[in-house]
C-alpha cells in the first residue's frame, strides 16, 4: 500500500478498521487520526475499502458523526457518475458473486427507458435484467438493491418466502425499500405552483 502523504515518518497517528453502517457502499471502514491535521476532514474509496481521515484530537463521538457524514458524501458524488450497460453488467457480476455465490448469472443487464412504473425486471428464461433509467443518479446502494433483486430472480422466479431469504443476503434492503418508497410516495404529491426553481 502506498505511503499516505498526509502521515509522514514518526508523526503519531491511529488507525482503526469496522464495517461501515448499513447504507454505504464499501465493505469496510479505515479511519485514519493525524494530529498534523487540524479541522479538516476527508475521504476516499481504497479497493473496497473506504479511508476516512481526521484530526487525532477528534472525540469517538466526532468520529463517528464524521464517519457517516463522509460516507454520505461520497455516495453521493458517486451516484451522480452514471453507469453504461458494460459497467451496471460488470456491477451484476460482482453482486453475484458477492451474495449469491455467483451462482446468478445474467446474460445481459441494461438500462431501459420503458419502464416507468417498475424500478427493474427479469425473464429468467432470457436470463435479461432490465433497469428503469429512473434510477440514474440514485444512490449506489439503491441500484446495487434493484440489482440484487433482479439477480435474486434468476435463481427465485416468484416473491415467495425463498426469494426474500435469498434477499436478506443484502444488508441494505430495508434502507434502499424505504427510499424507493419515498420516491415514489413524493412523485404522487400535488404540484405546487410558484414552488422554487419554476
Amino acid at each position: 500500500m502506498p505511503a499516505d502523504p498526509l502521515h509522514r515518518a514518526g508523526t503519531p497517528k491511529r488507525s482503526t478498521t469496522s464495517q461501515p453502517p448499513s447504507g454505504s457502499g464499501a465493505s469496510a471502514i479505515e479511519v485514519r487520526r493525524s494530529s498534523r491535521r487540524r479541522r479538516t476532514v476527508s475521504a476516499y474509496r481504497e479497493g473496497d475499502r473506504t479511508v476516512v481521515l481526521i484530526p487525532a484530537r477528534m472525540s469517538e463521538a466526532e468520529e463517528q458523526r464524521w464517519v457517516t457524514v463522509m460516507l454520505d458524501k461520497l455516495a453521493a458524488q458517486e451516484s451522480k457518475r452514471v453507469l453504461g450497460d458494460d459497467e451496471l453488467a460488470e456491477r451484476a457480476e460482482r453482486l453475484s458473486a458477492q451474495y449469491f455465490d455467483g451462482r446468478a448469472r445474467p446474460a445481459s443487464v441494461r438500462w431501459v427507458t420503458n419502464q416507468n412504473t417498475r424500478w427493474g425486471s427479469c425473464t429468467p428464461s432470457e436470463g435479461s435484467i432490465r433497469l428503469s433509467h429512473r434510477l440514474q443518479g440514485m444512490p449506489e446502494y439503491v441500484v446495487d438493491y434493484v440489482l440484487v433483486h433482479e439477480l435474486a430472480h434468476l435463481l427465485v422466479p416468484g416473491h415467495g418466502p425463498r426469494f426474500w431469504r435469498l434477499l436478506e443476503a443484502y444488508p441494505r434492503t430495508e434502507r434502499a425499500r424505504g427510499y424507493l418508497e419515498g420516491v415514489v410516495a413524493a412523485e404522487r404529491l400535488p404540484h405546487v405552483p410558484g414552488a422554487r426553481g419554476e
